[in-house]
C-alpha cells in the first residue's frame, strides 16, 4: 500500500526537481528561488532538511547526486548560463564545526551562453564525468581527472544537437558490447527538425561522440527522458515524457566488422500512453526496470508496468496531495501497444470511502473452497483497470495425485 507523506519544504518559489541518491536515504530539491536543500532520511521515515543554501542567482532546473564512490556529490544547473558541482565536507576535529557536515562549492562551469537546462553525471564505470545539455543546442561533457580534486573539471567534449536541450539520459549499461551512448530531448519549438530526440554513441576510433539515431516520430516537446536500467540486454529501453507517456525500444543492428560509424538501432514503439490527459513533466524507472513512473500536470503520478507478453498497462495512481481520486480524473484513456492494439481503460467514480486509492489489475474471483480466500481484501476496496465481467471458471480443477475417484470411508458401527 503506498503512504503519501506531504514535507514541507519551505522553498520560496516554485521547486523544479527533486533528486535521490544512490542509496535512496538522501534528497536534493531545487528551486525558482535560487537555492538547493538536502534532506536525510531518519529512522522513522521522517524526513529533515540538513542543509540549505543559495547556489545560483537564477532559478535552478535541476539537480543530481553523483555515484557514491566519488564522495557526497552534487551537481546543478541554472537559468544564469552556469553548472555547479557542490561536495559535502565533515568539519575537522580542530575545526569550529567538529563532526558537522556543510556543502562547498568546488567549481563553477560557464561554458554556456543560454540557460543550462539540464545536468547529469555519467554512469560511474566511465569516471567522474559530468553532461550538462543549454538552451543554445549544445550538450557538453566534462572530466574530473582528479577525483579527490573535484575543483578541476575539463571540458572533453562539445557537441551542438542544433535544437535547443531540455533534458539529458545516460544510457546506464556497463557491457563492453554497448560503447558510451547518451540521450537528449528538445522542448524547440521549431516545427521544422521533426525529430526532438537524439541518441548520441562514442566511436573508439575517433574518440568523438556521433549521432547514431534521431527519433522522428516524436515531434512535441519533451520535457524528461530516461533510459532503463540495462539487465544484461541486448536492446536499450529508453522512456520520454512529452504530451504524453512513450517506450521506445532501440535494438542493435548487426554491424559490420569493418564498419567505424555509430551503431545503427531498429526503434519501436513499445507502449504510448496519454492516461495524464496534460504535459508529462517526468519519467523515472525503478533499478530494475521493471516498473515506469510518470507525473503531469494532471497533478498524478501514474505506475507502468509490462506483463510477460510486454503489454504494458496502468497499475497505480498517486495523487500528490494522498487523496482519493475522484470523478473522472482517474480514468485512464486508450494504452497503445506495439501490436498496435488498444485497450480501452475505464474506472467507476470512487466514492472517496479512504484515503489514498489505487489502481490494480483485476484479481481472479476466489474459488469455492480455496483455503486463503478469506485472506483476499473486500471486493469494494478492489478497483480494476478493466471494465470486462471477470467470468467464473466452468473447468474442475485437476486432481494433483491422481484422477481416479476416493472410495468412500466405511461407516462407523452403531450409526
Amino acid at each position: 500500500m503506498f503512504v503519501a507523506r506531504s514535507i514541507a519544504a519551505d522553498h520560496k518559489d516554485l521547486i523544479h526537481d527533486v533528486s535521490y541518491d544512490f542509496h535512496g536515504r538522501r534528497m536534493a530539491t531545487c528551486s525558482s528561488d535560487q537555492s538547493v536543500k538536502v534532506w536525510d532520511k531518519s529512522e522513522n521515515g521522517e524526513w529533515h532538511c540538513t542543509a540549505s543554501w543559495k547556489t545560483h542567482s537564477g532559478s535552478v532546473w535541476r539537480v543530481t547526486w553523483a555515484h557514491p564512490e566519488f564522495g557526497q556529490v552534487l551537481a546543478s544547473c541554472s537559468f544564469d548560463r552556469t553548472a555547479a558541482v557542490w561536495e559535502e565536507i565533515v568539519g575537522e576535529s580542530n575545526d569550529k564545526q567538529r563532526g558537522l557536515s556543510h556543502w562547498i562549492k568546488r567549481t563553477t562551469l560557464v561554458d554556456s551562453r543560454t540557460s543550462v537546462t539540464d545536468v547529469k553525471f555519467a554512469p560511474k564505470h566511465m569516471g567522474l564525468m559530468l553532461t550538462t545539455c543549454s538552451a543554445d543546442g549544445v550538450v557538453r561533457i566534462y572530466e574530473a581527472p582528479d577525483v579527490m580534486n573535484l575543483s578541476q573539471w575539463s571540458l572533453q567534449h562539445e557537441i551542438s544537437c542544433k535544437l535547443s536541450c531540455s533534458c539529458i539520459s545516460w544510457n546506464p549499461s556497463s557491457s563492453r558490447a554497448h560503447p558510451p551512448m547518451f540521450a537528449v530531448g528538445s522542448d524547440d519549438s521549431n516545427v521544422t527538425y521533426g525529430g526532438k530526440v537524439q541518441i548520441y554513441e562514442y566511436n573508439e576510433n575517433t574518440r568523438k561522440y556521433g549521432k547514431a539515431e534521431t527519433l522522428m516520430t516524436v515531434t512535441d516537446a519533451v520535457h524528461d527522458i530516461a533510459f532503463a536500467p540495462n539487465l544484461g540486454r541486448s536492446f536499450h529501453v529508453l522512456a520520454i515524457a512529452t504530451k504524453d507517456v512513450r517506450i521506445f525500444k532501440l535494438v542493435p543492428m548487426r554491424k559490420e566488422s569493418t564498419s567505424t560509424g555509430p551503431t545503427k538501432f531498429e526503434v519501436q514503439i513499445v507502449a504510448q500512453f496519454d492516461n495524464h490527459n496534460s504535459q508529462v513533466w517526468r519519467v523515472s524507472w525503478n533499478i530494475t526496470s521493471t516498473l515506469l513512473a510518470s507525473s503531469g500536470d494532471d497533478g498524478c503520478v501514474r505506475l507502468w508496468k509490462a506483463n510477460y507478453m510486454d503489454n504494458w498497462k496502468c497499475t497505480g495512481i498517486l495523487k500528490g496531495d494522498g487523496s482519493p481520486l475522484t470523478g473522472s480524473s482517474g480514468q485512464p484513456s486508450a494504452m497503445s501497444t506495439v501490436l498496435g492494439s488498444s485497450v480501452q481503460s475505464s474506472q467507476n467514480a470512487l466514492n472517496g470511502m479512504s484515503a489514498g486509492r489505487y489502481f490494480f489489475p483485476p484479481l481472479d474471483p476466489p474459488r469455492a473452497g480455496i483455503v486463503y480466500g478469506h485472506l483476499l481484501p473486500p471486493s469494494s476496496l478492489i478497483e480494476h483497470c478493466d471494465t470486462e465481467p471477470i467470468q467464473p471458471q466452468q473447468q474442475p480443477l485437476p486432481h494433483r495425485l491422481s484422477s481416479r475417484a476416493l472410495l468412500p470411508l466405511p461407516e462407523a458401527e452403531g450409526q
